[in-house]
């Protein structure tokens, strides 16, 4: 017996929106992954650089959760985190990962898998500097992952840490910072009629160049 009222079943995309060709296909996928997310920017998608980022747990059971965007260039795909927090312990264990950027409005996706690492100290006080005052001491207030008694504790907490950096400037925690997930293939998905989607795949190779290959739908 289903637990909605509704036939998810039933539910129907017309998948017209875009084509991708062949000859649309970008020889550098981080050309076609700029090109892709300033069309998503430029359409409003919501959260454009929102994407399901996938670890491992040490039992070997996989897990995933929404993070966001923050940089990237030809070296990879840069986010931020609380490294104490569930995926930053299971990325201490298991490097390898997954990535997954959806842009329902333009009928895309993006999938990245690789492996990850921390980025520079300094490059993380830069980015936790150009924060929000608010983010900064969450930062600080927030044991990430952790089971808390109730919201009362992430309120007292962020309440002291307001009170602690009230006359000096708010500094990184050391247990904030960022990572970078340095691809392995990269995918890219575009909807289409009849379920005929055009998907590429880039594959690095040895010498750090790219094949790319037209996968079936």
């Amino acid at each position: 017996m289903s637990l909605v009222d509704k036939n998810i079943a039933g539910l129907r995309v017309n998948y017209a929106l875009k084509t991708f060709h062949e000859e649309d296909v970008q020889s550098d996928p981080f050309i076609q992954f700029s090109i892709w997310l300033n069309e998503a920017i430029d359409s409003k998608s919501n959260e454009p650089n929102a994407m399901t980022l996938a670890t491992v747990k040490p039992d070997g059971k996989p897990t995933a959760r929404v993070v966001l965007l923050k940089e990237f260039s030809e070296s990879g795909f840069v986010f931020f985190t609380n490294y104490d927090s569930n995926k930053g312990k299971e990325l201490v264990q298991n490097p390898n990962t997954a990535a997954v950027f959806c842009w329902l409005e333009l009928q895309r996706q993006v999938r990245v898998e690789g492996t990850i690492r921390k980025i520079s100290e300094s490059d993380s006080d830069e980015y936790f500097h150009s924060r929000p005052h608010g983010s900064k001491i969450g930062a600080h207030a927030s044991p990430q992952s952790e089971v808390i008694k109730n919201r009362e504790v992430l309120e007292n907490n962020f309440a002291n840490i307001e009170k602690l950096f009230h006359e000096k400037p708010i500094m990184r925690p050391k247990h904030w910072g960022g990572y970078i997930i340095i691809p392995t293939l990269i995918e890219f998905w575009q909807g289409r009629q009849s379920r005929l989607h055009d998907r590429f795949l880039y594959t690095k190779n040895d010498d750090f160049t790219w094949k790319i290959d037209r996968l079936a739908p």
